[in-house]
């Protein structure tokens, strides 16, 4: 994971006015595993960081802007929309799918 993220996550959470305990609380995560993220020791699965940056009010463009290419940026922002406006539970399907297809990438 990119430095910046971890960066822009304890930020968020500051401005937010929550400790890591709180926040790890919310997330459904450890304290010391929110810590690693924000130290950019460990990376969160993608639902976990949708849980993150819903929990902090953060959009995931502001948390990703510089870890993306322009190009890559431009079709993640694309797909975020298009997934956005579909029915929650059809969201929730299409997040599954990505967690099992990185789960197996990351495998290899």
């Amino acid at each position: 994971m990119m430095e910046g993220i971890g960066k822009r996550i304890k930020a968020s959470r500051i401005s937010a006015g929550l400790t890591q305990e709180r926040l790890a609380e919310k997330v459904g995560i450890s304290s010391t595993y929110l810590s690693a993220i924000e130290c950019s020791v460990k990376e969160p699965k993608l639902s976990t960081f949708v849980r993150i940056a819903n929990a902090i009010g953060a959009s995931a463009d502001d948390l990703l802007a510089d870890v993306l290419s322009i190009k890559q940026y431009e079709q993640y922002i694309e797909r975020e929309e298009r997934i956005r406006k579909l029915p929650l539970k059809e969201q929730n399907k299409i997040y599954r799918v990505l967690d099992v297809m990185i789960e197996e990438a990351e495998k290899e």
